[in-house]
């Protein structure tokens, strides 16, 4: 139903924009094509080779001197092969919408519907406040899903800000989500930030109503059982030499049904530029992951650190790696990236070390990307 709204709205729109006057209309269309090829200590496959295009129209048009009304559209085509040793090959592929809004704004407001990316907070490596997407920051692509949601925007001459949103259509799990949220009910919450000596600081709040699924954290699990689930958020960023920043995140799920009510998510981190060279980029972070029976009662849970270090080595040539370790499996993950950029192409040339499993986050979302011990080819084009 909400995928059919939007698709009856961007029609109503774009008509007008279309044939709107052709001297203040823009009219943007960019693409970005990328193909791949990994070699794995996988011993179901030799090869596995894919290609991604992601189209993106962009139309916008003012409205009088104030206003802006903008509209994108994004496809996702992607396909996958796997060359095993001794099987059939197996191949697979898939067109879906990528990104479709229509955003109206001014120099202060802005007011965004459809299936869009909404992120927010500083952490990097590991986010407590991934809450509506799924970037992992080993994918040189960043490449996740958006969410249909309605978000509205309004930037304070101070800096300080105000996001008010609400989500209606995803029945995915998205973020850290372990349960998906119940079909045919809507999702809401909003952010407020605010500038502080040295840097700045938020507060956010979420409220959904979930779906049991199974799983070993539900004590009785009940087919259909609904809850609601209530999440807030403190998060802060501060250039005291080095950056600086925190977030926290607090979740309650009500439900009898898990053993588990309250869930805990923390990551402290910091980064600095060493003088060396053309700059050496150090970034760390550190979270822990904890559930519990009490808000502040003591818990179970998991600790992962994660180190990211960058260096131009000229002006095309780029290398970066990243590593995360997980305390209490004592399993590392370890990233090699080097990057040649030649105008509108970029190469990759990816070495990865890490765990078959390949699960970084201990909970909510999980990871796939490079299981095991391999190197990855990847050519992008962008245009």
């Amino acid at each position: 139903m909400m995928r059919n709204l939007l698709y009856i709205i961007a029609c109503v729109v774009s008509i007008p924009v279309s044939f709107s006057n052709s001297v203040s209309q823009s009219f943007d269309y960019r693409g970005q094509w990328s193909g791949w090829m990994v070699f794995d200590d996988d011993e179901a496959s030799d090869l596995t080779a894919g290609s991604r295009y992601l189209p993106d129209l962009h139309i916008g048009t003012p409205l009088g001197d104030r206003y802006l009304l903008d509209l994108e559209v994004s496809l996702n085509g992607y396909a996958t092969a796997m060359f095993p040793a001794r099987d059939d090959l197996d191949a697979d592929g898939k067109v879906k919408l990528y990104r479709l809004w229509i955003r109206f704004s001014t120099s202060r407001l802005e007011a965004r519907l459809g299936l869009q990316k909404i992120n927010f907070g500083s952490a990097t490596l590991l986010r407590p406040l991934m809450w509506f997407d799924r970037i992992d920051a080993r994918d040189p692509l960043k490449i996740t899903d958006g969410v249909y949601a309605l978000l509205l925007r309004y930037y304070f001459l101070n800096n300080a800000n105000i996001w008010l949103w609400g989500l209606y259509g995803n029945d995915e799990p998205k973020g850290w989500e372990k349960y998906a949220t119940d079909d045919e009910t809507p999702e809401f919450g909003g952010r407020v930030q605010l500038p502080v000596p040295g840097g700045e600081l938020a507060v956010s709040y979420h409220h959904r109503r979930a779906q049991l699924s199974g799983g070993s954290d539900i004590a009785v699990p009940r087919e259909g059982d609904k809850f609601p689930e209530n999440r807030f958020a403190l998060d802060g960023k501060w250039d005291i030499g080095v950056g600086l920043w925190l977030e926290g995140v607090l979740i309650h799920q009500n439900a009898r049904s898990l053993s588990y009510r309250w869930r805990r998510l923390v990551n402290v981190g910091v980064d600095y530029t060493f003088e060396l060279g053309s700059g050496v980029s150090v970034l760390g972070e550190h979270i822990i992951i904890d559930r519990s029976r009490k808000a502040l009662g003591s818990g179970s849970g998991a600790n992962m650190s994660a180190l990211s270090v960058s260096y131009s080595l000229g002006v095309i040539d780029y290398v970066s790696g990243i590593v995360y370790y997980d305390w209490d499996n004592e399993q590392f993950y370890r990233l090699v990236d080097w990057r040649r950029t030649y105008d509108d192409w970029i190469i990759h040339v990816i070495g990865f070390w890490n765990p078959e499993s390949r699960q970084i986050y201990q909970d909510g979302g999980g990871n796939a990307l490079y299981g095991g011990k391999g190197v990855q080819l990847m050519v992008v084009y962008n245009h």
